[in-house]
């Protein structure tokens, strides 16, 4: 089964619709770094990411990975070993840290968007994430947690998100 984002506003996966958000400047198959789209196409997911010292370990089929406080994601567009990638804070490359005060990042499930052998500067850090308002995205698929547990509940490993 394919999660489908068919526009800005909404997620559809089987019999089930969510509102959710997406980038700022909408959907685009040419997708650059910083410049506030999500990308077109269709595209694997990855684990899921979770803040252990926040919430309960979810109920999904995917691999569930626990946020440590040195986790980030390489957007360093000078950095093309670790770019879009899963790397450590101290390892000194421009990221976005994974473990953030707000509650954005509590669950996270990458998309796998430039994600075999990376290009720079196509894009990087392209999530599907939580919100509490609804607001445009740098890239990103946005849901409330509400409806991001139940979709943890449908998905599985093999699951792909479809957008635009």
């Amino acid at each position: 089964m394919t999660i489908l984002i068919k526009n800005k506003h909404t997620l559809k996966f089987d019999d089930f619709k969510f509102k959710c958000s997406i980038g700022k400047k909408g959907i685009s198959l040419r997708k650059k770094e910083g410049d506030l789209r999500t990308p077109r196409g269709i595209f694997s997911i990855g684990n899921l990411f979770y803040r252990a010292d926040k919430l309960r370990k979810p109920k999904t089929k995917l691999k569930i990975v626990k946020i440590n406080k040195t986790d980030a994601w390489c957007n360093d567009v000078n950095d093309k070993k670790n770019y879009n990638k899963l790397i450590r804070t101290n390892i000194g490359s421009h990221h976005e840290k994974l473990k953030r005060i707000d509650t954005k990042y509590d669950l996270l499930i990458p998309i796998k968007y430039n994600y075999k052998n990376p290009k720079t500067p196509k894009g990087s850090c392209i999530f599907i994430h939580l919100t509490k308002n609804y607001k445009p995205t740098e890239g990103c698929v946005a849901l409330k947690k509400k409806d991001f547990l139940i979709l943890l509940k449908l998905i599985n490993p093999k699951t792909k998100i479809r957008i635009g």
